[in-house]
């Protein structure tokens, strides 16, 4: 048995102060035996020893880091290298007040607002040439007040600096935001501030088609670009600040009406040394002279090329192409405006010479022979023959027979609305040559129904453009009450307008078969009002109890 006293002396005099009293106690307190005394040796020894990462000293400084490339501290290598040396601190944004846009040089505006993407894009394009040299990590806005004309960028950039070391810093660009008014309000304020016009017309006393072609401008939200609209007496201008927002509005224009249209310049003036000319164009746009309820002639050559139809037809609804409809056969064509412009014919009678009859005996006709080349036929009316009587004739035996494309609406006893032709001196060219009995004494074009009573149950409204205007005759006011009739009988054409439902008359049912016709409330459109403070200000109630 090995004991503490039976150690060399010269082992116990290589060990510790303290390790030699450590060693020496607990074998003096108890005794063990020798592999005892060799696991409590091992007990020193319970793995292998981790590496661990050295210190350096940082070369300027002498504090302990980590090594690096550069042997040098982040605030030394900050304090020897500024990787933002060279990246403007400040800079310049000009604003135009009157329409709220930025300059984005050369000579473009642009709409942006505060703190957006658009606004951050714009600033980071002026130190654009100074930040190839970095590298941009981030970027974002620090809060200003809106009202201090100040707008402060705070940059993330990273770059290499000594040996290879990559040094991120984070520092503020501040732009001044100058106030300078942009060409377009310029010319605002000079009353020089239309560069092109669109001059739209149509030869005829009634504005159905105008109305309708009101509605698509509303709809596809061609009015946003216009400086001003004015009203004329027989149409409509359209007045831009550049000849391509013209040019867009008269290619719209010939895509949803049939027209035709020219165009012209005049010289404003004229810079000799830069070859810069100033001009002011204008674009003159003519609709077809035909609008819905017109009964036409056409010529000869015209008709035959539509399938041998009758020359007297009438026009059932303008759109993009004039459609026409054969009262005594139901065949039906479509004229484009090309088409018309090399054969042009005009409406026989105006909206105000239309009479009112009362349907006396009619009698649905089933089926009617084709002609020799005859055109396709119309699947929505009902052919049919009637006797008729004006409502201004009562008190005699005098009646008129006719036929009909209204067969599926008429009723013996009903009221209709159509033109004379058997008591009417025809200025016609074409109708002048017809043979006299292949001309119908009475047209009929639609039903009558009692206007007080359709306004009254009417709970839908149209928008309308903001235009200058002398006033709303009274005229006026009753073609546009016809357009909305219309709107109400036709369903093709209210497929191409927005429709929005009026709160303030209540909604009845819709049973009532023997009523005029009616929109029904899945067609109508819910009318968005903003009136309050968006923002949550005063009186804006943005929150529900």
């Amino acid at each position: 048995m090995a004991t503490a006293a039976a150690l060399s002396p010269s082992l116990r005099s290589s060990l510790p102060a303290s390790r030699r009293s450590a060693a020496v106690l607990p074998f003096l307190s108890r005794p063990e035996s020798g592999a005892a005394c060799v696991a409590a040796a091992m007990e020193y020894m319970t793995g292998p020893a981790a590496p661990t990462q050295g210190n350096i000293l940082c070369c300027q400084c002498g504090v302990a880091i980590p090594p690096n490339p550069a042997n040098m501290c982040v605030g030394c290598l900050r304090a020897q290298v500024d990787i933002t040396e060279g990246i403007p601190k400040q800079g310049t944004l000009h604003f135009c007040k009157q329409c709220e846009r930025y300059l984005q040089p050369p000579g473009t505006w642009i709409q942006c607002t505060l703190e957006s993407r658009e606004l951050l894009a714009l600033c980071l394009k002026k130190i654009k040439a100074s930040l190839s040299k970095v590298r941009l990590i981030d970027a974002g806005f620090i809060w200003t007040e809106p009202h201090s004309k100040r707008l402060k960028l705070k940059l993330t950039v990273q770059k290499e600096v000594i040996n290879g070391a990559v040094l991120q810093q984070v520092f503020v660009v501040e732009y001044i935001v100058q106030s300078q008014m942009c060409e377009d309000c310029h010319r605002i304020e000079a009353k020089d501030f239309w560069k092109a016009v669109v001059q739209v017309r149509q030869k005829t006393l009634h504005k159905k088609t105008f109305y309708y072609l009101e509605q698509l401008i509303l709809k596809h939200r061609l009015h946003q670009n216009t400086l001003r609209i004015k009203e004329i007496h027989d149409g409509l201008d359209f007045y831009y600040s550049s000849k391509q927002q013209a040019q867009k509005m008269v290619d719209f224009l010939q895509c949803t009406v049939p027209s035709r249209s020219k165009s012209s310049q005049r010289l404003i003036s004229h810079d000799i040394h830069s070859n810069v000319y100033n001009y002011k164009s204008t674009f003159s746009v003519e609709i077809v002279p035909i609008c819905k309820d017109n009964v036409v002639c056409l010529s000869p050559k015209l008709a035959q090329s539509l399938g041998n139809m009758s020359q007297i037809c009438v026009c059932i609804r303008v759109t993009s192409t004039i459609h026409l409809i054969d009262p005594s056969t139901l065949q039906i064509a479509e004229i484009d405006g090309n088409t018309y412009w090399r054969h042009p014919f005009n409406s026989l009678f105006q909206p105000k010479q239309l009479e009112e009859f009362i349907i006396m005996d009619i009698n649905r006709v089933q089926e009617k022979k084709k002609g020799a080349g005859a055109g396709a036929r119309s699947n929505k009316h009902t052919l049919a023959e009637a006797w008729v009587q004006k409502t201004s004739e009562l008190n005699t035996d005098h009646q008129y027979f006719c036929c009909t494309h209204l067969g599926h609406i008429l009723n013996p006893g009903d009221l209709v609305l159509g033109f004379d032709l058997a008591n009417c001196n025809l200025n016609d060219e074409f109708a002048n040559k017809m043979n006299p009995h292949h001309i119908p004494d009475v047209i009929l074009i639609k039903k009558s129904y009692d206007r007080t009573k359709r306004q009254r149950r009417r709970n839908w409204k149209l928008k309308e453009l903001e235009r200058d205007r002398e006033g709303m005759d009274t005229d006026d006011e009753r073609q546009y009450q016809d357009f909305l009739e219309d709107l109400e009988e036709d369903e093709a054409i209210r497929k191409n307008v927005n429709i929005y439902r009026n709160a303030d008359v209540p909604v009845e049912s819709d049973t009532d078969d023997d009523g005029p016709p009616r929109i029904s409330l899945a067609e109508m459109l819910e009318d968005l009002h903003i009136s309050q403070d968006a923002t949550g200000g005063e009186g804006a109630n943005m929150m529900t109890e």
